[in-house]
């Protein structure tokens, strides 16, 4: 990856990370969105959101093929969302493609941010309607019978805040870290190889 295509991807993700707080659905419910920037974003956060959604109910569908118990079958979903990119940021990590790692674990706060806003509409019933439903059918709510399970339904709004604030953790410091490694760590490489290069010199005849 060039140095110029990390520092277009650095401003992409910078841009995105800050329209959330302008263009977020699940925020901004009901209001229209009318300038170019907007749609743009809405465009980019169906994309990401739809393929999350797809690895999400492929966690579900591999433990029905294998019989899992319910508890595991309907937690299986949230953890495949969110083990998928963090396979990928650790993939590239050990491979020494830190940027690459960074945009990773992006997605995986992206993808907590999700499952935030899971967990606030687990209180409004055990049942998901096709409107709101990934699949367009009724179905189970994940997260009313995980919580429920555990006996934490009550203290969901607790969880959601609590998830919310680690999603913005991440994908704040994974821009952040996007944003040195393409405009600063470029300038400290380049600097240290040039100090490199002048004590060579001294030593040649």
């Amino acid at each position: 990856m060039t140095h110029t295509v990390k520092k277009v991807l650095a401003l992409l993700f910078f841009v995105f990370l800050i329209s959330f707080y302008q263009y977020l659905p699940y925020e901004q419910q009901g209001k229209a969105i009318d300038s170019i920037s907007g749609t743009l974003f809405s465009l980019y956060f169906f994309i990401f959101n739809q393929t999350l959604g797809i690895v999400h109910e492929g966690g579900h569908g591999i433990c029905y093929v294998l019989h899992a118990p319910r508890f595991i079958t309907t937690l299986n979903g949230t953890l495949f969302q969110l083990l998928f990119p963090l396979g990928i940021a650790y993939y590239y990590r050990k491979r020494g493609n830190d940027f690459a790692s960074y945009m990773a674990m992006f997605f995986v706060g992206f993808s907590l941010l999700y499952t935030a806003w899971y967990i606030s509409t687990s209180g409004q019933g055990a049942m998901v309607s096709a409107q709101n439903s990934f699949l367009g059918v009724d179905g189970y709510h994940d997260f009313h019978y995980i919580l429920s399970s555990m006996g934490l339904l009550t203290y969901y709004k607790g969880i959601t805040l609590t998830v919310k604030i680690i999603s913005y953790i991440l994908m704040i410091l994974s821009v952040g870290f996007m944003l040195f490694d393409a405009f600063m760590r470029n300038g400290e490489l380049s600097r240290i190889q040039r100090l490199k290069e002048r004590k060579r010199s001294k030593y040649r005849f």
